[in-house]
């Protein structure tokens, strides 16, 4: 039986991560226009906004950011373990930039996943505005976030991803692998790094690899290809010419969307953006 995503928009449950560019606020925008389908792919989750915020029977969610997949797979497996490990991080003792020093250090070289995962939400909650970023070496380089106060342990949060998660299927891979495992009766939900605005440049830093052009290219032709296949593809970007552009051809739906990443407050605010949807 296919499902309408609709029916949970209204009260999704709540992404336990910070991630730039999730859609937490714009979530009744892009919800109330996913096709009907039995099940969701998403070949960049991210903060997993629309994977909680949706009501399809199934969901292959996919990211090329290993240590998010990893975390993923921890709470959907083993969440009081993770909760366990994870919430002695969110202690004020760890509220300081020698000790988050300390723990991107070990995270970088960690070989356990369970403590990986729990690392990764600590740098992620004291980090700077949220923000997964790495060098060309893949090491993540975040620079502490000077939090006023310890950030809250998202206990209730994890416990509902992980109750979600019994119902997907997550993977770290390449968005085409995600993509072409679509079949007849899947709909695709792409979140990709955004392209750059008419007026100024996105931030694309989620991994080592660079997002460019040519992969905006072959994401926009694949999602053609799967329209064609009967596989309904749903795009998200800057509301901006060259989306448009790229997006010939699709049904475009503008809307509005708030962006605090700068560091500057005056660089903040609403920024348009789009949601292409191949048929």
């Amino acid at each position: 039986m296919q499902k309408h995503p609709i029916s949970q928009a209204t009260s999704p449950r709540r992404p336990f991560l910070k991630w730039v560019g999730g859609k937490t606020r714009v979530l009744p925008h892009v919800v109330s226009l996913l096709p009907r389908g039995r099940r969701l792919l998403e070949p960049f989750v991210g903060g997993g906004a629309i994977f909680l915020g949706t009501d399809y029977e199934e969901y292959l969610l996919g990211d090329s950011n290993s240590h998010l997949v990893e975390l993923y797979r921890e709470v959907a497996a083993r969440p009081h373990e993770f909760i366990e490990v994870a919430e002695p991080f969110f202690d004020e003792s760890y509220r300081s930039q020698e000790r988050y020093q300390e723990v991107r250090a070990s995270f970088n070289t960690e070989s356990s996943g369970m403590l990986r995962a729990a690392q990764f939400l600590y740098l992620n909650k004291h980090g700077f505005n949220g923000l997964c970023r790495y060098n060309k070496r893949g090491m993540f380089n975040v620079p502490y976030g000077r939090p006023s106060r310890s950030p809250k342990f998202p206990v209730e949060e994890i416990l509902a991803f992980h109750e979600k998660a019994q119902r997907a299927t997550f993977v770290s891979d390449d968005f085409v692998w995600v993509m072409r495992s679509a079949m007849p009766g899947d709909v695709v939900y792409a979140d990709p790094p955004y392209c750059d605005r008419d007026d100024a440049a996105s931030f694309t830093g989620y991994g080592a690899a660079v997002f460019g052009m040519e992969r905006q290219l072959e994401l926009a032709q694949l999602a053609r290809e799967l329209a064609g296949q009967g596989i309904p593809v749903a795009i998200s970007n800057h509301d901006c010419e060259f989306a448009h552009q790229l997006y010939a051809g699709a049904e475009i739906h503008t809307y509005s969307a708030r962006r605090s990443v700068s560091a500057a407050s005056d660089k903040r605010g609403d920024v348009g953006e789009l949601l292409a949807i191949f048929r």
